[in-house]
C-alpha cells in the first residue's frame, strides 16, 4: 500500500459519476464530498462508507510491515 490518499472516480459509458476514496481513514473521507460535487456539478445520490473507515492509521502502518516481510 503506498500511504497516499487517493480519489478513483469512474465514468460509465451511460454518463455514470462514481467515485471512491481510497487511503482516508475514518470520516475524513466526508470532506471530499462537497469538492468533488463542485468539481463534477453534481450532487450525491447515494453514498456508502469503505473498509477504510474503520480501520486506523496502526493498522494501515501493520499491514504495509507485513507486506513487505513477504
Amino acid at each position: 500500500m503506498s500511504g497516499q490518499p487517493r480519489i478513483v472516480v469512474t465514468v460509465t459509458s451511460e454518463g455514470v459519476v462514481s467515485a471512491e476514496t481510497r487511503g482516508l481513514l475514518g470520516d475524513r473521507c466526508l470532506d471530499y464530498v462537497a469538492v468533488l460535487e463542485d468539481l463534477l456539478a453534481a450532487r450525491t445520490v447515494r453514498s456508502a462508507y469503505t473498509a477504510d473507515y474503520t480501520r486506523t492509521a496502526e493498522t494501515l502502518r501493520q499491514e504495509e510491515r507485513d507486506v513487505e516481510r513477504a
